[in-house]
Order: structure tokens, then C-alpha cells, then sequence
């Protein structure tokens, strides 16, 4: 009977995924959002290596080129090749926000599915730490945690963005888990004596998968224009490294007379964050679709 249940929870996991795939790819968001994704992704990989100027290496004798053949992108005020410090700077950008975006939800999974299960005093305590991280503001904290994290690793920046992105999906993954702890599968694998973390592992995480798929993939956006915010004015990334966020904010005061030092760096920013907003889009409208479909399957 155990496996059986267990066997019916994998299944239905299984159907809302391939009725979700089977959608995907007459997508065009999810198609477009995918490739220009894997394009950034491969540039800031890629695009160091075969560029033949490096990100730090100045030049006296071209000073705020404009774009040509030489520099696709133009120069700095420095005489930086923009191309190399926009693709150095996607590099670092992206993989801040992959991180904060794995760390957000994988704690907004862990807190939500323990208040939801357990319930009583453990949901009591959660909610309360998450009601509290709610109303502080984000920048606020991250501008007087700054002195103390400025000579550190950027890493620590990290953690700060990823404490403030998992709230709101930890309630909606706590109210999931407590319309699924009241279905036969969970209550017979309870009754059974099955461990907790076996029943929140092997039976409420499948049907919540979805959801944090998309969370992730949201969050990757939204942590990435938080990074740039904070090194904007200085918060973040801090000197000699590079990201959108630095780049964007030396560049803002050429904006008027010399506008490629500062429309390349927010030109990279836009595109990325749009690739992520229309891939986590499609893949939302897609799994709604399929769960419609499942159900009436």
C-alpha cells in the first residue's frame, strides 16, 4: 500500500510535468526567453575568452571612442573596451542571480512545507519570522549592513538578497502544503508511521516542484535588478570587480554626452532581465495549462 501511494504521487507529478511540456514548445515567450537566456549565458562565458581586450585593461590613447569597428560597444571615460566589462559584468550578474534565486527558494520551500505540515506552534513561530522579515525594507538594511560587508567577498551580498525574496512564496508554499496534508495519500502515509521528512520529501515536494521551478526562475530576475540597485549607489559590487549595476553606475554620468558608456551596460540589463521575466512567464501560463488539463484528465 505504501508503495502504491507513493507510486500514485510520483504519477500525478509526472502528468502535470509532460502536460506542461507538451505546451512549451508552442510557447513563444518560453522559446524566446530560453534562447536569448542561453545566448546571455554563453556570451558571459564564452565571450571573455574570445574578445581580445580584457575588462580591466585600459587604453590612454581611446578614451570614450564611440562604438566602431574596433570596439563594438565603445569605451569608457578610462579607455575600457565596454564590450568586455558588459560581458564581465553579465557574467557576475547572472551568477548572482542564480544563487540568491536557489537559496530564496529553497529556504521559502523549506520554511513553507515545515509551517504547512507541522502546523501549530512551529507554524506560529515561521509566520511570525516571516511576517517580521516583511516589514523591514530591503534596502534600507542592505545600506547599514554595507560598511560591515563592503571588504568582504561579494558572496555575502548574496545572502543578503536571498534573505529578503523568500516570504511571500514561503506562505504561498505553506498554504499548498496545508490543502495537500488533507489528501488520502498524506494521511495514509502518516498513519502508516512514516517519518515526516519522508512524507514531506517524497509526497508534498513533488506537487510543489512547479511552483518553485517558477519561483526560481523569477527570482533570478528579480535578484539581478536588486544587485544593480545596491551597486548603483554603491551597496554591492564594489571596485575593481564589475557588474550591470557598477557599470550602469559609472556610466550614468556620461549619459548626456557620451550615452553608449551608459546605454551598453543597461542595454545587457534590460535584455537579461526580460529573458528571464518571459521564460518564467511561459513556463507559469504553461504549468496552469497543464494542471487544467490534468485535472480534467
Amino acid at each position: 500500500m505504501n508503495t502504491l501511494t507513493e507510486e500514485r504521487t510520483s504519477a500525478q507529478g509526472r502528468g502535470r510535468f509532460r502536460s506542461a511540456a507538451r505546451r512549451t514548445p508552442g510557447r513563444p515567450s518560453i522559446v524566446c526567453g530560453a534562447a536569448l537566456l542561453l545566448a546571455l549565458a554563453g556570451a558571459a562565458v564564452l565571450g571573455p575568452l574570445l574578445w581580445p581586450y580584457d575588462h580591466v585593461a585600459q587604453d590612454r590613447t581611446a578614451m570614450l571612442v564611440p562604438p566602431g569597428g574596433e570596439h563594438w560597444l565603445g569605451t569608457s571615460r578610462l579607455g575600457e573596451d565596454l564590450l568586455a566589462q558588459c560581458l564581465q559584468g553579465l557574467r557576475k550578474s547572472l551568477v548572482i542571480g542564480l544563487l540568491v534565486a536557489v537559496l530564496s527558494t529553497t529556504l521559502s520551500a523549506a520554511v513553507g512545507l515545515a509551517a504547512g505540515y507541522l502546523g501549530r506552534w512551529v507554524d506560529r513561530c515561521l509566520m511570525w519570522g516571516v511576517d517580521m522579515l516583511l516589514i523591514l525594507p530591503p534596502f534600507l538594511v542592505a545600506a547599514v549592513l554595507s560598511p560591515l560587508l563592503r571588504e568582504r567577498s561579494w558572496l555575502y551580498m548574496v545572502l543578503v538578497l536571498a534573505l529578503f525574496q523568500w516570504m511571500l512564496t514561503a506562505r504561498v508554499v505553506r498554504a499548498r502544503t496545508v490543502a495537500l496534508r488533507q489528501r488520502e495519500f498524506v494521511t495514509a502515509a502518516h498513519h502508516m508511521g512514516a517519518p515526516t521528512l519522508w512524507i514531506m520529501r517524497r509526497h508534498l515536494l513533488p506537487h510543489l516542484v512547479p511552483l518553485l521551478v517558477i519561483d526560481c526562475t523569477l527570482h533570478v530576475g528579480a535578484a539581478i535588478l536588486g544587485e544593480a540597485g545596491l551597486s548603483y549607489f554603491g551597496f554591492g559590487i564594489q571596485p575593481p570587480d564589475v557588474s550591470l549595476g557598477t557599470l550602469v553606475a559609472t556610466g550614468s554620468g556620461s549619459a548626456l554626452t557620451y550615452p553608449w558608456a551608459f546605454l551598453a551596460p543597461v542595454g545587457f540589463l534590460v535584455v537579461t532581465v526580460s529573458a528571464v521575466g518571459l521564460l518564467g512567464e511561459g513556463l507559469r501560463r504553461a504549468l496552469e495549462e497543464g494542471r487544467g488539463g490534468s485535472n480534467e484528465d
